[in-house]
């Protein structure tokens, strides 16, 4: 097994010579787009180092890993439709760049795109591979409509919270893994084991993406700071000030997130303010380290190399020290 960044290499190289040369341009130059903008990439070098803990050459998973890859740039195209988002890896979105009707139709066809890479596959592989593909789609599809809803309810709890943060991100990281361990036709055990390891570390990764959506540097994160305040979601970070607020700040924080201020400049700051005042920043940062210890305690249940584990802890390590 190589080193993460070898991975990350194989990787960054694909989709750099990765062609869609379809027509029409209208359809496939955004995807063309936003497969070009790059980003950590972290789910298809999960799928590659899942097929290489499990002894087998990375290159055969590599259709797996673009269709993973696909499918995600898929749902962000919509999720930042639905976000409204300005910015995607610190470059326009895809329905700024063209128009919403656009980023729709060019998201739709990334979908399909992403199931036709498992075409690669003999028909066993290639059914476990969809079989978990689907399941997958629908789950994130079911988080992103939790993710709607809790914006306009005022009970959210951290248990639903949690279930939706799992559904949206954490379970595409875990079939990430997971169908690296298909290809490499592992035993359902690991396979299933690879899935809890990749689905604990998603739950750590979408907690501090939640976090540094507050206190991130738009140079480094890509993405609007205070986007998730402007939306008014109900974050980790959100319920958790709810949670240990004085009952001023409590009140405060809850019209904040009844509102939505032309300028919303003075609203993040003083969120942000309560974050940090109330506690809740640090228990955020100590909810991350919990799911990321536990994807590690995950590792040790796994019939691997320890020299794997090494490699599967350190790539964990790496993930969650994001610059803020």
């Amino acid at each position: 097994m190589h080193s993460t960044s070898y991975y990350q290499d194989i990787i960054a190289s694909h989709f750099e010579n990765l062609t869609i040369d379809k027509q029409p341009d209208n359809l496939y130059e955004p995807i063309r787009y936003i497969l070009s903008l790059g980003g950590k990439r972290m789910r298809p070098v999960l799928t590659l180092m899942a097929a290489e803990v499990f002894n087998t050459d990375c290159q055969k998973a590599l259709n797996a890993a673009t269709a993973v890859e696909v499918f995600h740039n898929f749902s962000l195209i919509h999720d930042d439709i639905m976000d409204d988002a300005p910015l995607r890896r610190g470059n326009q979105t895809v329905h700024e760049k063209w128009n919403i009707n656009t980023g729709i139709l060019s998201g739709d066809a990334m979908l399909i795109l992403a199931y036709q890479y498992f075409e690669a596959y003999e028909p066993k592989i290639f059914r476990e591979l969809a079989k978990l593909f689907s399941k997958t789609a629908l789950e994130v599809c079911e988080g992103q409509q939790y993710d709607v809803d809790f914006e306009t309810r005022d009970n959210v709890s951290i248990l639903e919270y949690l279930k939706m943060i799992e559904y949206k991100t954490a379970v595409l990281v875990g079939a990430a893994m997971k169908m690296g361990a298909i290809v490499a036709e592992t035993s359902e055990e690991n396979a299933d084991l690879i899935y809890d390891f990749g689905l604990n570390l998603g739950i750590a990764f979408q907690i501090q993406d939640d976090y540094l959506d507050a206190f991130g540097d738009p140079k480094t994160f890509g993405k609007q700071v205070g986007g998730d305040i402007i939306e008014n979601k109900k974050t980790f970070l959100y319920l958790k000030a709810l949670e240990f607020a004085t009952l001023e700040e409590r009140e405060q924080l809850l019209h904040l997130y009844s509102i939505q201020p032309s300028d919303n400049t003075d609203k993040i700051e003083t969120i942000k303010n309560i974050f940090n005042s109330s506690g809740a920043s640090l228990a955020t940062q100590e909810a991350i380290k919990d799911y990321t210890f536990e994807a590690f305690k995950t590792l040790g249940k796994m019939n691997i190399e320890e020299d794997k584990k090494t490699i599967l802890k350190s790539f964990g390590e790496n993930l969650m020290g994001r610059n803020v």
